[in-house]
């Protein structure tokens, strides 16, 4: 791994060199305020989950399910300005946010969707607010940028299915000098979570991130076939190595078969605070489009002695088709099947109006529970519209339901249950 990586960036680095005269993206900068940007983005979400074995026994008055469900709604505002970069050799700027909740509706006994922190009474806090930012350097088609950012890496990616996304804080390089091979090296040193304003406030087994280091690449061999590699060292967590290959195979006028390859391999590293890990995980899926349609399978098996495990190097760094809405099919030893379907309605006239449903089966699963194999089942269902021009241009309505259901010997109190969310997003450019 440490020779793959080292050999990539001297190829990048001599290939960079080669190519002076070909036009990057900072010779071409039109100045700090020039390329500017500055959204807003609003995101208002309402959450039901309704636990099907009634209220948790065990509520001490503010158990989050002491009323057998869980419901909250909530208003995220999120302001984001992006500079541009100087001009010259070596490009400076800086990137800022405002991240803001707003509570609409949540109470003790319903409380605990992962909206809102928690206040003394076991209610969700009315309102919070951070702000960060980061500054950034280019040379060329490098990017550098030092702060607090939201990252989409497969080894550490911060979590956004609440109103607020995750931000984590740390170093970043990103570099494209050769057509179609991204480079990425990164370290971060703290993870705020999606209810705490603080930073460092994400902890797993009760502790908190030490250090990520981070590296990857990604390559576009042709138009059709991409594939990518990355590897984290988590201290005192885990190390973790993924590997994905995607090939697009176009068939006829609107039909194409495509192929979606995932996999991790993650082992505990030194004081292994969130215990023993010893996974390999892998997905395969294949979608079918024919169309507005598009039909789809997917298989996913875990090995080793552990299930997979993730969450304090960002709660979305789980890159697997068959991590859906409530479950991940991710425990020690599972086996996964999912069929999914997809319609685009603009097709039949009604642009921005779409649909998916999708069923995913797991067992084999092995918790050490009286010898009993684990089992679970889910269902999906979501419809989303987009507004496609006017005033409200961009302005989105998504429904998403999931029905989910578990033996006991797989996920106990929590084997059943109903979980439906209205999400309501309005972007908005201002410069």
């Amino acid at each position: 791994m440490q020779v793959m990586k080292w050999s990539v960036i001297a190829l990048a680095v001599a290939a960079g060199t080669s190519q002076m005269a070909v036009a990057s993206s900072q010779s071409e900068s039109k100045g700090f305020i020039e390329d500017s940007s500055f959204n807003i983005f609003n995101r208002a979400l309402y959450l039901n989950r309704d636990f099907k074995n009634g209220a948790d026994s065990s509520t001490d008055g503010y158990n989050a399910k002491e009323n057998g469900y869980i419901e909250e709604a909530g208003l995220g505002i999120r302001l984001l300005y992006e500079s541009g970069f100087t001009q010259g050799t070596v490009g400076v700027g800086v990137d800022a946010h405002s991240l803001s909740s707003i509570k609409i509706d949540s109470g003790r006994g319903r409380y605990g969707t992962g909206q809102f922190a928690q206040t003394d009474s076991g209610r969700g806090d009315d309102t919070q607010s951070e702000i960060g930012g980061a500054i950034k350097f280019r040379i060329s088609d490098s990017v550098l940028k030092y702060g607090n950012q939201m990252v989409g890496s497969p080894v550490f990616s911060t979590d956004d299915a609440r109103i607020l996304p995750e931000v984590a804080t740390g170093t970043l390089l990103t570099s494209n000098e050769i057509e179609g091979l991204e480079l990425t090296a990164g370290r971060f040193t703290a993870l705020n979570s999606q209810t705490a304003t603080s930073t460092d406030s994400k902890t797993k087994s009760g502790s908190t991130l030490k250090s990520a280091n981070i590296v990857g690449a990604s390559y576009s061999f042709t138009d059709n076939f991409s594939g990518a590699i990355h590897a984290s060292d988590v201290e005192d967590f885990w190390k973790k190595k993924y590997v994905n290959l995607n090939y697009n195979l176009p068939l006829a006028e609107e039909q194409a078969l495509s192929f979606d390859f995932n996999f991790y391999k993650t082992d505990d590293d030194g004081q292994a605070l969130a215990g023993e890990v010893d996974n390999k995980i892998w997905s395969l899926g294949a979608v079918y489009s024919i169309g507005a349609h598009s039909f789809g399978i997917v298989h996913q098996r875990s090995t080793g002695d552990t299930g997979y495990n993730y969450g304090i190097d960002g709660g979305g760094t789980i890159w697997l088709g068959n991590s859906v809405q409530i479950s991940d099919f991710d425990s020690k030893d599972e086996r996964s099947w999912q069929a999914n379907y997809n319609l685009d309605m603009a097709t039949y006239g009604v642009p921005g109006l779409s649909f998916m449903a999708r069923y995913i089966t797991g067992d084999n699963i092995d918790n050490g529970v009286n010898n009993e194999e684990g089992e679970e089942n889910e269902f999906d269902f979501e419809t989303k519209y987009v507004i496609q021009e006017g005033a409200a241009k961009d302005l989105s309505f998504r429904i998403r339901s999931a029905i989910y259901r578990a033996n006991s010997a797989q996920n106990g109190y929590s084997a059943d249950l109903n979980d439906f969310r209205l999400i309501v997003e309005y972007p908005l450019s201002v410069l």
